[in-house]
């Protein structure tokens, strides 16, 4: 999937799979698989740099890894960027500059968190030739009103300002919309009832696409584990176990090996240069 189209014409077609991406590397090795999307995400603050939350996140961290992100992912799948906390709610100038150094760093599309207070903003980076992905339930940006990272929309009033969130970002132009964390059955009514693709996180089943944080998925943390993902794998074991090998093969004298040693050419002689450098540098 490398076109906008793309992404929007899969409703109804075929389930929609996005992962997250930081790094050159790492979108090396994506490039190679099936997924469709790939998520620069603001969980980099926490997964990549420590930050306590997505707040402490800056739009020149997202630019840089957007770009590294792209140039390894070499124009193969479709690149989404997060529009960090204070990079648009501060102004519609703001948003859209801000989401154009997104889209000059390599993202086909900008994801930003909120529906009717941030709509102005949301039209206005769309009436800028900027496809935008919304992002609705558990907004990050928005823990210390939401109270923390918990299951939104449980009440009557709550899913109903969901929905009138989802509809007003569709009306507006959005290609497409994260439910994050939201009871399933709501997810499901919004995904048959909007015409956008859905994509889920923590939401159910039917969605229309499901997102999760690569970290999480392959086991990178040993002490985190959210419900709402599934480990595909367990590096953290993989790497520490590699690391402590490597440990031991230099501690035992077994690595570096004849295999990885390099050697001069058998017509220099050896001991002449040694005696040359000894004239030089006499004890």
């Amino acid at each position: 999937m490398k076109v906008v189209s793309e992404l929007i014409n899969s409703k109804g077609v075929s389930k929609i799979s996005m992962i997250t991406c930081y790094d050159y590397s790492t979108a090396k090795v994506i490039k190679d698989t099936e997924v469709d999307v790939v998520l620069v995400g603001d969980s980099l603050g926490m997964v990549v740099y420590g930050y306590p939350s997505t707040l402490q996140v800056r739009i020149q961290q997202m630019v840089v890894h957007t770009e590294a992100v792209c140039r390894g992912l070499g124009g193969e799948k479709l690149l989404v960027a997060d529009m960090p906390f204070l990079s648009y709610q501060t102004s519609v100038r703001d948003a859209v500059f801000n989401a154009g150094k997104l889209i000059r760093a390599g993202a086909n599309i900008v994801k930003l968190e909120g529906g009717e207070r941030v709509i102005d903003r949301v039209k206005a980076i769309i009436d800028s030739d900027i496809p935008v992905m919304g992002h609705l339930g558990l907004t990050p940006q928005s823990v210390n009103i939401t109270g923390g990272y918990k299951l939104q929309a449980k009440d009557e009033k709550s899913v109903e300002n969901l929905f009138k969130d989802a509809f007003m970002l569709q009306k507006a132009g959005i290609v497409a919309i994260v439910f994050e964390l939201i009871p399933e059955e709501v997810a499901k009514i919004l995904t048959n009832e909007l015409k956008v693709p859905t994509i889920g996180i923590g939401s159910g089943k039917f969605c229309d696409g499901q997102v999760l944080v690569i970290n999480d998925m392959l086991g990178v943390s040993r002490d985190f584990s959210p419900k709402h993902t599934r480990k595909y794998s367990d590096f953290y074991s993989i790497i520490s176990s590699s690391i402590n090998n490597y440990v031991n093969d230099v501690k035992s004298g077994i690595f570096p090996s004849e295999e990885n040693a390099f050697h001069l050419k058998s017509e220099i002689d050896f001991d002449k240069v040694l005696n040359k450098t000894k004239e030089i540098y006499p004890k």
